[in-house]
């Protein structure tokens, strides 16, 4: 049985498991946009959404996916101009904060292109499954900026010898080789192979268990990850906000991208 609620930037769908009285596992389809952009009101009613999730002491299992071929591109780079960096940046992180606490198992589904601010949102989950068209990237040194939550998520899942690697060059992660790395725990050959065995595995390895328990397990396995997440998160935020986005080439980076040229790099702080 499943249950739908379309909502403006997504789709939550409640699935009961098999002989269980309520719901136990919750998919959660990005959309609204071409690319499935984070825009800052897809990060509230996602937050929206887990609060809601977090609540219903009966969900053993979270599903997060794209609509489409592509999991998302990532966050709204018009909302990466100074103006908005401040305010969308805490909500990111603020949203990144929940899926690391959320203490409920959250699989991420990936098909297509999962970069920026969406890498770091699968980054936030337990585990990732992918399928063969899969492409992950931490392109923000291309436009000048850097990827806060990334930071320190990449060292913690991959190693510093891997993750300075993809931070520094900002270069795409085929699917295969992510799997190679560590970076995705399941890989499959098809979008459809991956969600057909993506609810498979949840059935088998997540639902038949104790709903209470599987949180208290998901929080004590998590609390040196979702430590270190708290602890830093915040310095680097007010990095980014207060000294990144005072330098000329991050503004420049930006606006490339968004005026559809190369950068002129001169690594100096504006005014």
């Amino acid at each position: 049985m499943m249950a739908t609620a379309d909502l403006r930037c997504m789709k939550v769908e409640r699935a009961l498991a098999t002989g269980a009285p309520e719901p136990s596992c919750v998919r959660i389809t990005l959309g609204g946009s071409k690319g499935n952009i984070l825009s800052r009101a897809a990060m509230h009613e996602l937050r929206s959404v887990l609060e809601t999730i977090k609540a219903d002491k009966s969900v053993k299992a979270v599903i997060l996916m794209g609509e489409g071929k592509h999991f998302s591109f990532g966050a709204s780079v018009e909302e990466h101009k100074r103006e908005h960096a401040a305010g969308m940046i805490h909500d990111f992180h603020e949203l990144i904060l929940d899926v690391a606490n959320l203490s409920i198992p959250v699989i991420a589904v990936v098909s297509g292109y999962c970069l920026g601010g969406a890498m770091e949102l699968v980054l936030a989950a337990n585990l990732i499954f992918a399928d063969e068209t899969a492409v992950f990237g931490q392109p923000e040194i291309n436009l000048g900026v850097f990827p806060p939550p990334a930071s320190i998520l990449l060292p913690l899942k991959l190693g510093y010898a891997r993750a300075e690697e993809c931070l520094m060059t900002g270069e795409n992660i085929l699917a295969a080789h992510a799997y190679e790395m560590g970076l995705v725990n399941k890989l499959y050959p098809t979008p459809d192979a991956l969600r057909e065995a993506a609810d498979s595995w949840i059935q088998t390895h997540l639902l038949p268990k104790s709903a209470s328990s599987l949180r208290l397990a998901v929080s004590a396995e998590r609390s040196v990850f979702s430590e270190t997440l708290r602890t830093h998160l915040p310095r680097l935020e007010r990095l980014y906000v207060d000294e990144l986005m005072s330098t000329h080439d991050a503004n420049e980076g930006i606006a490339a991208f968004l005026e559809k040229r190369k950068p002129v790099w001169m690594s100096v702080r504006s005014s």
